[in-house]
C-alpha cells in the first residue's frame, strides 16, 4: 500500500514527456508512488538533481510527506536543498503552512487534484512543471525560476533553482517553499460553504 493509499494520497518514479513552444517548456514528472524514506527518495531515477524540472517535481513529493514524517521529510528537502541545508526558520515556516489541518497544498501540485476530490489525485501521480520566457529574466547565471500549477490556485507557483556548475546538479535555492505552501481554495471536505 502507497502513501497516498495510506493518506489517499501517493507518488514516484519517471519523466514522462517534455512539450516545447518558443521559450515555453513543459515537463510530466510521473511518479508511481512516493516514498516514504529517504533511502527510497535517493533512489528516484531522477534524485541525482540534473533535471532542474525533475527537481522542483521532488520538492512537491518531499513536501508531501512533511506533515506524517517531519524528519523524513526534512531529509529529503535537504538532499534537494544541496550544499546549504534548510535552516531551523525554514522548517518552522513549513510547520506553520501545514497547521489547521492543511496537509493538502502539497498534493494540489498533482494533475487531477482539486478541491471537488479533496485534492486525492489517482495514479500515475504526474506534476507538470513549466519554464515560461521569464524564467531566467533578471537572474544571475546558473539560476532558474520554474512554475507548477496547483488544481487550488489560478495562476502557477514559482520554484527557484540554482545550479551547481561543477556537478551539474541543480537545487531548491531559498525561500522556495514560501510560494508552493501559500493558501489555496479549501477542499470540499473541509469547506462549509461547499
Amino acid at each position: 500500500m502507497g502513501f497516498f493509499d495510506n493518506l489517499k494520497k501517493t507518488v514516484t518514479d519517471a519523466l514522462n514527456s517534455s512539450v516545447s513552444q518558443g521559450s515555453n517548456t513543459t515537463k510530466d514528472i510521473v511518479f508511481q508512488d512516493i516514498p516514504t524514506t529517504i533511502e527510497g527518495f535517493k533512489a528516484l531515477p531522477y534524485a541525482d538533481l540534473k533535471d532542474p524540472f525533475a527537481v522542483a517535481a521532488l520538492c512537491i513529493c518531499a513536501l508531501c510527506i512533511f506533515p506524517t514524517d517531519q524528519d523524513t521529510s526534512v531529509a529529503m528537502l535537504n538532499h534537494l536543498k544541496g550544499p546549504t541545508p534548510i535552516s531551523p526558520y525554514d522548517i518552522s515556516f513549513i510547520k506553520d503552512r501545514f497547521s489547521g489541518n492543511k496537509d493538502y497544498k502539497p498534493r494540489s501540485y498533482f494533475k487531477g487534484a482539486t478541491p471537488q476530490n479533496n485534492y486525492m489525485p489517482t495514479a500515475p501521480y504526474t506534476i507538470t512543471v513549466a519554464e515560461n520566457p521569464y524564467s531566467r529574466d533578471n537572474f544571475k547565471e546558473g539560476y532558474l525560476r520554474l512554475f507548477l500549477q496547483s488544481g487550488g490556485s489560478d495562476s502557477p507557483r514559482p520554484i527557484m533553482l540554482r545550479t551547481k556548475p561543477s556537478t551539474g546538479e541543480w537545487f531548491v535555492f531559498s525561500d522556495s517553499f514560501y510560494g508552493l505552501l501559500a493558501d489555496i481554495r479549501t477542499p470540499a471536505g473541509q469547506d462549509p460553504w461547499a
